[in-house]
């Protein structure tokens, strides 16, 4: 007793250091795949100047996103400091600087790695995965080495200066910075990448019957400039916020549901410092094991998977005690540990979901290949279908896990099953990054003229990368959902600690009834929001890229010498449009959650509760709809690229990049920037409650 007695203080004292340094081996793994990207070869001189042309516009873009986003963040953090405290305040800017970060320093190596990428193709297909995987391998790292550092060095510098309540209470600013700027990043790279996309392809493949990635298209270096801004930056900040609101919402239902537990406390702690060694292990793994691209990437995650699940446990067992009482409930530590297990299985469960619907080899994906045969409209109306087929398996899952972690340890079960479901964030990243990677590394072969097996290679991976970043969007939306369910009883809490504190009346639980009309105004309110946040998303979209359509249109008939290979096209031209459409058109929605919100607050706090949950639902299922479906359509398209149903050139091929045009927008801009919205909703709700509500 005394032995384990010892060890529970020693982990309570130094749990957050101890993911400190995991955080660091994090970096320092992340650091070494850099020196082995740099030390494989940049390929021919044409490799590396469409290379250097697509960092260009990447590098020119994310500084002109930073600079518009800084003046709103500026005008953010003014409100904070005056409406709540300094360190609130300071804490939002430490989250807005890491998700930014975690978004550019992410692209930046994405960028160096296709052109590396295409040159290991001519060697082999092992070789190509492999560089193509480290290079995204480095995101992932970095996202959740800088989400643990953050929130861990940020929590001890508050604890060590303020009240614990008030320490506590401050991390909400940084999840809040987070947050807001990952909607910023979803949102404007996602308009940039698809606005390129569907308007490269419209007129490129459609009108003039070019390949992907052909020289001649004038848009095809802002397409692929937009892979990096979008999938690599955008998704990095995404699933930054989504790591550390999910790490603070558990330390906050921590702290509010088991206020005599302080190794709730440091538990979510432990959990993302084991799971760094999780990562590193996947990552060693892919560079090890010889198979197809597909199965060993899943692998990795399995194995990643079962080294956090093997050490959660002796972890779990020391830090708590024989029992922990949240309210009249008694949990145990396998309770605990059960929890985060529920939270490792659904990281497998989103997984094989999201593939089956998304990959070629299954029948969803096939069934609209099979459609457009018969045309463009049966393409569309397969692939609606799809995206709303593939909504119940992932949301009867959903359901379960919240069922069986609140059975676990209550609030704080679920908040720990999201943790160890976020935890995963490491690896699932590597597996998102490795998508647009091997999209650029694709491009780059062909502007190359590289050899045709050399691309054979390269599409063969893009196929694979494409079902990763659907099935990486299924995971940060599933997790960004239990995230969103937890913030909501934070709020509740918040409420409750709030009325206590300055003597108001007692939130019982008739406070949030259905009886209450107050709640359906809520309920409807919050169910419009992801509605009109993918109204505004999609529109911004098509305006762009109608305005690509034409400039493009505008070059091959201004100079018909680009079709012939005799001129040059002006690819900043394209590049200039969508890069301003995307800084202009990403503000109005990304404000949205912000101004619902505050509106609803107007209203009441139990108007504002069913605002919340009317968001979290109608959400999940427009994003999960969204990102499914445009990602079978994505590979509906490929799969006819393939050979089958007609092959390139043919009627079905055409209705199939009709499919996948309207897919864009849906899987690349609106159905994943709900993610972040959702959050963004819930945290200024939690913060606005001292202001508001007197």
């Amino acid at each position: 007793m005394i032995v384990l007695s010892s060890a529970t203080s020693f982990l309570l004292q130094t749990g957050i250091w101890f993911a400190l340094i995991c955080a660091l081996i994090g970096l320092g793994a992340a650091f070494y795949l850099v020196r082995l990207i740099f030390a494989q070869s940049p390929g021919n001189d044409r490799m590396q100047q469409i290379a250097a042309a697509i960092e260009e516009g990447a590098k020119a873009y994310l500084n002109r996103q930073i600079i518009s986003v800084s003046i709103i963040a500026v005008v953010i953090f003014i409100l904070l400091a005056f409406t709540r405290d300094l360190f609130t305040a300071a804490g939002f800017c430490i989250g807005a600087v890491c998700s930014m970060l975690a978004g550019y320093v992410g692209m930046r190596v994405a960028v160096i790695s296709n052109c590396r990428t295409a040159q290991a193709a001519t060697s082999s297909r092992e070789s190509a995965l492999r560089v193509a995987f480290n290079g995204g391998a480095v995101t992932g790292l970095l996202v959740v080495a800088l989400a643990l550092l953050s929130v861990g060095l940020f929590f001890l510098i508050c604890k060590a200066i303020l009240p614990l309540d008030k320490a506590v209470g401050s991390m909400v600013g940084l999840a809040l910075g987070a947050s807001l700027i990952s909607v910023f990043a979803r949102l404007g790279g996602g308009i940039y990448t698809k606005a390129a996309d569907v308007g490269a392809d419209l007129v490129g493949k459609i009108e003039s019957n070019l390949e992907e990635d052909d020289p001649r298209n004038p848009a095809t270096i802002a397409d692929n400039v937009g892979d990096n801004v979008g999938d690599c930056a955008g998704m990095a900040a995404d699933v930054f916020e989504t790591y550390a609101v999910s790490v603070i919402g558990a330390i906050l239902v921590g702290f509010l549901t088991l206020p005599s537990t302080p190794e709730a406390i440091i538990y979510p702690f432990l959990l993302g410092g084991i799971s760094v060694i999780g990562a590193i292990v996947g990552i060693i793994y892919v560079n090890v094991r010889k198979t197809r691209p597909g199965r060993v990437l899943v692998e990795a995650v399995l194995a990643s998977a079962l080294v956090s699940a093997v050490l959660y446990w002796p972890i779990t067992t020391l830090l708590f005690p024989a029992t922990i009482q949240a309210g009249d409930q008694t949990h145990s530590p396998q309770q605990i540990y059960l929890a985060a297990l529920i939270g490792l299985l659904m990281t497998g469960i989103i997984v094989a979901i999201t593939n089956y619907y998304t990959a070629t080899e299954f029948s969803p994906v096939r069934k609209i290949a099979h459609a457009s045969e018969t045309g463009h409209a049966t393409n569309i109306i397969a692939g609606l279908a799809i995206g709303q087929h593939a909504t119940a398996l992932p949301v009867i899952f959903i359901a379960l896990a919240i069922l069986s972690s609140y059975y676990c340890a209550g609030l704080y079960g679920i908040a720990i099953a999201v943790t160890s479901m976020l935890s995963m964030a490491g690896i699932i990243i590597s597996l998102d990054a490795f998508g647009p990677i091997t999209d650029n590394a694709g491009g780059v072969a062909v502007m190359s003229e590289l050899p045709k097996e050399t691309r054979m290679i390269t599409d063969e991976l893009d196929a694979v990368g494409n079902t990763m970043k659907a099935v990486t969007k299924g995971y940060a939306i599933a997790s960004a959902g239990l995230a969103a369910l937890v913030l909501f009883g934070t709020y509740v809490s918040e409420l409750r600690a709030h009325f206590s504190q300055i003597g108001g009346h007692e939130i019982g639980p008739f406070e949030f009834s259905l009886e209450r009309p107050q709640i359906i105004i809520g309920l409807f309110l919050g169910g419009l929001l992801p509605f009109l946040f993918s109204a505004f998303s999609l529109e911004a979209v098509g305006k762009a890229a109608g305005a690509v359509v034409k400039e493009v249109r505008r070059q091959l008939a201004a100079k018909p010498g680009i079709l012939k290979g005799t001129d040059l096209p002006e690819y900043g031209a394209c590049v200039d449009i969508v890069t301003k459409a995307a800084l202009r058109e990403m503000i109005v929605p990304a404000l949205l959650p912000v101004v619902f919100v505050i509106v609803a607050a107007l209203f009441g706090y139990v108007v504002l509760g069913g605002l919340l949950v009317g968001t979290i639902v109608t959400g999940l299922f427009v994003a999960i709809s969204m990102t499914s479906g445009g990602g079978a359509w994505d590979n509906a398209k490929k799969y006819i690229e393939e050979g089958n149903f007609g092959g390139k050139g043919s009627s079905a091929h055409q209705a199939a990049v009709t499919g996948d045009t309207v897919g864009d927008p849906y899987k690349d801009t609106a159905g994943p920037a709900i993610n972040p919205m959702i959050k963004v909703a819930n945290i200024v709700a939690i913060l606005i409650i001292p202001i508001v509500f007197r």
